[in-house]
């Protein structure tokens, strides 16, 4: 059983969650940097993480790697994208895909504040043609240097501290919005962790 003081510490972390704020690994074949994605997540306060597997099997994530972030931050796994789509889409989310091209979007110009899902592809290949058709936008990251990418979850995070940069600015982290009853469920279930 946690201290009094460790469940005032969760019922505060938990006071600042983004639930309109969510990120999609697809197919992302390294445990570490999906593990890093996820303490990321939990860093910036995004609660639910969707993992897309259509071609690569899941891989097995270590307590190590992740900072035991798998603990606090949900996912939810499909292996279709249409069916990713209806359930981004139940909860009024817009999609955005990371994607290098002219046509993509800079992440400075994207308005991170709205219900947001943000898609990271595979080390090698990007986000899929299939997964892409999903999408309302395109964004990249702007690059000053030779090397035209990061690592995927370097990119995650410097897209997620933007969105929470802009969020701070608009007092989504102080003034939340989440139902006490969804708190106290979520602090039931940490508890128990």
């Amino acid at each position: 059983m946690p201290t009094a003081r460790r469940v005032l510490k969760m019922k505060q972390i938990l006071s600042c969650r983004q639930l309109d704020l969510t990120v999609v690994c697809e197919n992302i074949q390294d445990p570490h940097n999906v593990s890093a994605i996820l303490r990321t997540c939990d860093a910036v306060g995004v609660q639910n993480v969707n993992l897309l597997y259509t071609e690569d099997p899941f891989p097995e994530l270590g307590k190590k790697s992740s900072a035991s972030a798998k603990k606090w931050v949900d996912t939810e796994r499909f292996s279709d994208p249409l069916e990713l789509k209806k359930h981004l889409r139940s909860m009024g989310m817009r999609i955005y895909a990371t994607y290098l091209s002219k046509k993509s979007e800079s992440i400075y110009d994207i308005d991170w504040t709205q219900p947001s899902a943000i898609i990271f592809g595979n080390e090698q290949r990007g986000v899929s043609e299939k997964v892409l058709e999903i999408c309302d936008h395109r964004v990249k990251i702007p690059m000053f240097g030779m090397i035209e990418s990061l690592n995927v979850s370097v990119a995650a995070a410097v897209i997620l501290y933007e969105a929470a940069r802009q969020r701070l600015r608009k007092g989504f982290y102080e003034n939340s919005d989440l139902s006490e009853e969804w708190i106290n469920e979520m602090l039931e279930k940490w508890t128990k962790k």
